[in-house]
């Protein structure tokens, strides 16, 4: 657990299995006084062997000395896949919490939940977790209920999917919405084009595609988010 208080996060969304894009985005934490990291979307790669993808983002986010909490992406299938490699590193490096469906602490008063894959937000819709981690609006709902017990802490919520925003024109889940309004997290770390934008009173912020480049970095305290980009990550 961290002894800092976290007030600056560094979210970033879809390293696919870049250890390279990783290591500048430690670059950018350590310039930039973060506390945290948070990532959201597709953890490996496309390529042959999927372990490799989920190995290389680990252990870079493990050497880099930093918390760091993430939710995996629809991509990530299939789950056990991803939860073994989760929990392998987890072992090793303390300061590393996958959120998917779950809660972890950055300190005494910062609390990170999250959930990961594509929200459906038909209550019907066909559940996945082998070929595509695909879920029904009644999941995160379920899984997140915890959080009513923590309302005394600063909520930091990261989907893979994106809150629905009226008037933004993008698609996104409003069953995310609905979780939004009702734990009021000061910010909510999410997949979509890049962009932040107040929901109420909570921060969301897409930070874009980290092979493409981008990142921001999220003040609770302010409720502020400052775009970045890296040189190009190859």
């Amino acid at each position: 657990m961290a002894t800092q208080r976290v007030t600056r996060v560094l979210c970033a969304a879809d390293p696919e299995g870049s250890g390279e894009a990783l290591e500048r985005l430690g670059e950018v934490a350590a310039a930039r006084d973060v506390h945290a990291i948070c990532i959201v979307g597709q953890i490996r790669g496309a390529e042959a062997d999927a372990l490799d993808g989920y190995r290389a983002v680990f252990r870079t986010l493990g050497r880099l000395g930093i918390p760091a909490f993430w939710v995996p992406g629809a991509g990530d299938a299939p789950i056990a896949d991803y939860l073994r490699e989760a929990y392998n590193i987890e072992l090793v490096h303390p300061l590393l919490h996958g959120v998917h469906g779950t809660v972890a602490f950055a300190d005494a008063h910062v609390l990170f939940a999250g959930f990961g894959g594509e929200v459906n937000d038909d209550p019907a819709a066909r559940r996945d977790e082998v070929s595509r981690l695909s879920y029904p609006r009644w999941e995160p709902e379920y899984r997140l209920k915890l959080l009513r017990e923590l309302d005394e802490h600063q909520l930091v919520l990261a989907f893979s999917t994106p809150p629905a925003h009226k008037g933004s024109g993008a698609a996104g889940s409003e069953a995310l919405t609905e979780l939004v309004g009702t734990y009021r997290p000061r910010l909510v770390v999410s997949g979509g084009d890049c962009g932040s934008q107040l929901l109420g009173r909570s921060l969301i912020v897409s930070p874009g595609r980290l092979g493409d480049g981008h990142f921001a970095v999220a003040d609770l305290d302010s409720r502020a988010a400052e775009p970045g980009e890296l040189v190009a990550v190859g």
